[in-house]
């Protein structure tokens, strides 16, 4: 739900009640939420944070169970032709006992070597014999291979489609756990006024404001470096998605989340991230915040939660969190955990120009709304 629509929807509700008494019996208005505004802040910041981290496991396991899904496929296939080449196999043995069965009246090699008149015509038919002899072993070692194939390839795909099953079940949950989250987050925004809502938006502005005052006044923070040809390229991707709405789970190209902007971003680029901001922390190489150069990834909080798109001049473009939109944010927005670079062994470009923002990139539609 937008800042927009959620003044609205509270707007309204205010009005609403202002006019309007509770029929008899009808359940009782919410109260509205009397805290003092600095609680509620973090009172949102925290359910904001807790239904990004839900998100992230959601996208983990949505991961897994995409590559479960394509290890299934390519256990199946090879399934299938070892079940074709065991049954050539079982086919060919049954022949092989329908010669037995045809030939056991037969008189054995070595008798024939002795009562044959020609011994040496005799000693080519023992070399033909031995050969058939030879072949028929192979087809009988062939089709222990065959059936020893097919059982382990049947025992893994059953092991694989059991995996797949259990990532499905616990994605379920994980989806269940963003809901729950998100609607804890539009609970408490029901229960504002519109005075509160600006109060709490006012006051978070100006906490990200001292965040970054900070971080450029220890000299931790660089930004003069200039992006590779693939950096320049993932943050111009990141640019035009600017406006578009955050949505959990969504890789684009309408919506995203703070991950699946990062991940299509450098994809696009050329050169694939993990999918997920805890991947993306643990994969990528690190770089000090003051070597950070157009591209590189910047992650926050201690447990990797939360991810953006370095842009130079200390800020990064993001997708925030629900309710909000792509945009142009301070470096210090969140808490930095640290920076990745997707590609370190590339060459920066000798001459580069930042992309053209939109003209409100850096408030977006929903500045002013927590």
């Amino acid at each position: 739900m937008s800042g927009r629509l959620l003044r609205m929807v509270c707007t309204a509700a205010i009005a609403a009640g202002a006019v309007l008494a509770p029929a008899p019996g009808a359940a009782a208005a919410p109260v509205p939420d009397e805290r003092p505004v600095a609680e509620l802040l973090t009172d949102l910041q925290r359910l904001y944070r807790e239904a990004e981290a839900a998100t992230e496991a959601y996208n983990a396991t949505e991961e897994k169970l995409r590559r479960q899904r394509a290890e299934v496929a390519r256990i199946d296939g090879r399934l299938a032709k070892a079940r074709l080449s065991l049954r050539d196999s079982r086919g060919a043995a049954g022949r092989l006992a329908r010669q037995q069965y045809q030939g056991t009246s037969e008189i054995g090699p070595y008798v024939r070597l002795l009562l044959a008149r020609d011994p040496e015509h005799a000693l080519d038919q023992g070399q033909v014999l031995r050969q058939v002899s030879l072949r028929r072993a192979g087809t009988v070692r062939r089709l222990t291979g065959s059936e020893r194939r097919a059982g382990e390839l049947a025992r893994r795909a059953r092991t694989a489609l059991d995996r797949r099953l259990a990532l499905a079940e616990r994605q379920k949950k994980d989806r269940d756990l963003v809901r729950e989250r998100l609607d804890d987050v539009e609970e408490l925004l029901a229960s504002l006024t519109e005075e509160q809502l600006s109060q709490v938006a006012e006051l978070e502005a100006a906490g990200v404001a001292e965040a970054q005052e900070e971080l450029v006044a220890s000299g931790a923070l660089g930004g003069t470096g200039r992006p590779t040809r693939e950096g320049a390229a993932a943050l111009r991707y990141a640019v035009d998605q600017i406006g578009k709405p955050y949505e959990w789970g969504a890789e684009g190209p309408d919506a995203y989340d703070c991950s699946g902007l990062t991940s299509q971003a450098w994809g696009a680029a050329g050169r694939p991230v993990p999918r997920t901001s805890q991947e993306q922390w643990a994969e990528l190489p690190r770089v000090p915040l003051t070597d950070l150069r157009p591209g590189d990834l910047v992650v926050y909080f201690p447990e990797a939660t939360h991810v953006a798109l370095y842009l130079g001049d200390g800020l990064v473009v993001q997708a925030p969190r629900p309710g909000a939109r792509i945009k142009v944010s301070p470096l210090a927005a969140n808490p930095v955990l640290g920076a990745v670079r997707p590609d370190p062994s590339g060459e920066p470009l000798r001459h580069y120009t930042p992309p053209r923002l939109p003209k409100d990139a850096r408030t977006g539609p929903d500045e002013g709304a927590p």
